[in-house]
């Protein structure tokens, strides 16, 4: 008998289930995708419900469930920090404590609560049977997931996150089919909540607004790195460090920062959607860097520390892919792997892995690419489902094999239109890579700003990142490693770049965005750097075959890769989400598997302009 685990994580952010059998990874998926509301924190219902009949089982088929932290750890930890801080925070605590009294503290039996209640749905006529419930600390989870699918044997873990239980960064040694903690740094003092701090001061929402900071450094000048490590954080020669805690609130209120905080830069944090000033880009640029020196620091210790060639990476700020391509630069180690669900919900992998590995303490099998199947792990289609769809619903479409389908779509590029691309399993993780993307021509100066101001609605600095075929990658960028999971931002290759007039230089923040800077534009970010994805013809063959016609007919081997979902709402799931998602943009073409669907030719166009405002609560 195969012997099944699930791993979930919920209630907090990013809810997410992953099953695996006999140790091998099935599918994962995040609960956002099925409910539309992104970043849930529920109970994956639907996300459970997939998995399991995906595989044609039940609960009663599943040894055990993991739970992907320990919740009376976390307590233990409000409790204390709220009591050194009182009566400080008495409103903050008040509200927390309404909720674990409610949710969190009884956390097993709520889970096995909606276990029964999801048993009965699926097999009403059988008396539920729940399976054994484990329970790792969150950190530990995220260590699983960064080592027990990673290509090494043995490697050293670095973990970097808001916070766990206690701890905010942690290092462990993976060898073989254990993981073992070296050592932490514990709340509150974190660089995942002092990052989150700048995103909240910038005017960004915190669990959701980091990528946009990191986008926006690149605009600005690190005048600020100074103050802040004068001032809110004391950095060792070994990378650990310890924040002044004076500066800020979230161990004890319901913001981020102090008045201290505001106080030492001269201003309020900005209010959301008002305008982004080259103050707010030079404290991006500035805590940008700070994050780069610590991590840097703290990998060079280890390696001196340990000795072990390998590095793996996983938390909040593993997704810093800006401070990721610092530190493969750096050479410090040999490889370096990084889980692509790096966040919460990849902790449900991780959860399920020490489940299998360290609870039953079965050996691994390892993938000398890795075992996450190019984290494509969740919803799938069939050609004949899609088709019975459209009819249903009425929609004109075509219907082209492959070798047609890509020559078509490669000359729709060329001509400078925008393509929605639904194709085989939807991604783990928060990066679109091909199984859920808008594609578009990199080569055309005004596609960054028709994909962010007419198809996914967003603000106007915000990069696009390049998918290119896995054997051009050294001739498009400077990076000589593989980056299949787009968490790495290299350089623009040089004799492709355009260097800028001393008066374009010169120019304020955003304005340098419209100036074309390689023959790449679309994808050339303002310092002239890029977040990659190389693609595999084994791991995604028909999202390769796509840019290799896009290459054949225009000679470039990369094309815009951008998540295909609107600004706040989660990437689309389903093919009613992408037909959705395409009606209500400008999107020229929808692409589902083998079907091609054209705007122009479509019976009923959505042109009433009130659902925008749908999209753009963050």
């Amino acid at each position: 008998m195969p012997n099944y685990i699930l791993g979930i994580s919920c209630f907090f952010h990013d809810s997410a289930v992953a099953l695996l059998r006999d140790g091998e990874i099935l599918c994962a998926v995040q609960e956002e995708r099925f409910s539309r509301k992104k970043h849930d924190s529920g109970f994956p219902l639907n996300g459970i419900r997939y998995c399991l009949q995906s595989q044609n089982i039940d609960l009663r088929d599943i040894q055990f469930i993991t739970y992907y932290e320990k919740p009376l750890l976390t307590f233990e930890r409000l409790l204390e920090t709220y009591l050194g801080t009182a009566p400080r925070g008495a409103r903050s605590f008040i509200a927390a404590m309404q909720v674990w009294l409610k949710e969190k503290l009884f956390l097993k039996s709520e889970l096995k609560k909606q276990f029964k209640s999801l048993q009965k749905k699926l097999v009403p006529e059988i008396e539920p049977h729940l399976p054994e419930f484990l329970f790792s600390e969150h950190h530990q989870s995220h260590a699983a997931a960064a080592f027990y699918p990673s290509p090494f044997k043995e490697a050293v873990v670095l973990c970097m996150d808001g916070v766990g239980e206690w701890a905010t960064t942690s290092t462990w040694i993976g060898e073989n089919n254990e993981i073992k903690p070296i050592w932490e740094i514990d709340f509150p003092h974190s660089l995942g909540l002092l990052y989150s701090a700048f995103t909240y001061y910038c005017g960004f929402k915190v669990n959701s607004g980091e990528y946009k900071l990191m986008g926006l450094a690149p605009y600005g000048q690190p005048k600020y790195v100074g103050e802040i490590k004068n001032n809110l954080i004391d950095i060792k020669d070994d990378g650990t460090f310890k924040l002044d805690i004076s500066y800020f609130k979230y161990h004890r209120g319901f913001r981020m920062t102090s008045r201290k905080f505001h106080k030492l830069f001269g201003s309020p944090p900005r209010r959301r959607e008002t305008e982004l000033t080259q103050f707010h880009m030079d404290l991006a640029a500035s805590i940008q860097l700070v994050t780069e020196e610590i991590v840097i620091k703290i990998a060079r210790s280890l390696r001196e520390e340990t000795g072990i060639n390998n590095l793996c990476l996983s938390g909040g700020v593993a997704l810093n892919c800006v401070a990721n391509g610092k530190l493969i630069k750096e050479k410090i180690f040999d490889d370096i792997w990084i889980q692509p669900a790096s966040g919460d919900a990849g902790s449900s992998l991780g959860a399920a892995l020490i489940g299998w590995h360290q609870h039953l303490s079965k050996p691994r099998k390892i993938n000398p690419n890795d075992s996450m199947r190019g984290t494509y792990l969740g919803c799938k289609f069939t050609n004949e489902e899609i088709i019975r769809y459209l009819k249903k619903i009425n929609a004109p479409f075509d219907v082209l094999e492959d070798e047609k389908l890509f020559d078509k779509l490669a000359q729709i590029l060329d001509e400078g239109k925008v393509i929605g691309w639904f194709n085989g399993a939807m991604e783990f993780g928060p990066r679109a890579l091909g199984g859920r993307s808008i594609i578009g021509d990199p080569r055309n100066q005004k596609m960054q700003s028709i994909l962010n101001l007419k198809i996914k609605y967003r603000e106007s600095f915000r990069p696009f990142a390049p998918s290119v075929l896995e054997e051009d990658v050294a001739n498009q960028f400077e990076l000589n490693t593989k980056s299949p999971y787009m968490l790495l931002v290299a350089p623009v290759k040089k004799e492709l770049c355009k260097e800028m007039t001393e008066k374009q230089r010169n120019l304020f923040g955003i304005e340098k965005l419209n100036i074309p800077k390689s023959s790449l534009p679309a994808i050339t970010h303002v310092d002239y750097s890029a977040r990659v994805q190389t693609v595999s013809n084994k791991t995604n063959p028909r999202y390769y075959q796509l840019i290799s016609a896009f290459k054949e007919k225009t000679g470039c081997p990369t094309i815009i890769n951008t998540s295909f979902n609107v600004r706040g709402e989660p990437i689309v799931c389903t093919p009613q989400d992408a037909y959705r998602c395409f009606m209500r943009t400008e999107m020229d073409v929808l692409v589902l598997q083998n079907q091609i669907l054209f705007k122009n030719k479509q019976k009923i166009i959505d042109k009433d302009e009130t659902w925008k405002q749908e999209f753009e609560l963050d």
